[in-house]
């Protein structure tokens, strides 16, 4: 085989490819619906929620908040814009650093992530962790940290 020919997957590597494919589009529409029929809000508009909700003094630097996310800041500019409009958050300049914004989660945003959690993790659970034997859920934080590196992006996610 040339260095120039593709490797190729094999039939098991192409069946587990399929698989996490099939996953990564179906586990966020399903997240979506479900926060969209219970509480009226996208899965993108809880993360940034759920990221203020967990940061000291429930607030964030923009950059972060993107981070925690998994967004850009343009997109996530739009949605603390929409989120803003509700009365769930609001922007500062940061007084460390004038050159940046905070997201500051309002007492409202905290009662909508506080009305929106058990739901969503009640789906999450169905969906992610009740078909998975303790033994699977561990493989798959360490296959999804695999993947994260191997993408270079960084791991959000505290350590356990």
């Amino acid at each position: 085989m040339s260095d120039d020919e593709p490797r190729w997957l094999n039939t098991d590597e192409n069946e587990a490819w399929l698989a996490l494919a099939r996953t990564l589009m179906r586990l966020p529409a399903a997240l979506d619906t479900q926060l969209q029929r219970d509480q009226g809000i996208t899965h993108f508009e809880y993360q940034v929620l759920a990221g203020l909700s967990m940061s000291p003094e429930h607030n964030l630097r923009m950059s972060e908040l993107a981070l925690f996310a998994d967004g850009s800041l343009s997109r996530l500019s739009h949605v603390v814009k929409r989120l803003e409009r509700r009365g769930w958050v609001y922007r500062t300049p940061d007084p460390d650093d004038g050159r940046y914004t905070r997201a500051f989660l309002t007492d409202d945003g905290w009662q909508k992530v506080v009305e929106a959690a058990p739901g969503h993790v009640a789906e999450v659970r169905r969906l992610v962790f009740d078909p998975l034997t303790k033994a699977q859920q561990k493989q798959l934080r360490d296959i999804g940290r695999r993947i994260t590196n191997a993408i270079g992006a960084e791991d959000t996610c505290p350590d356990q």
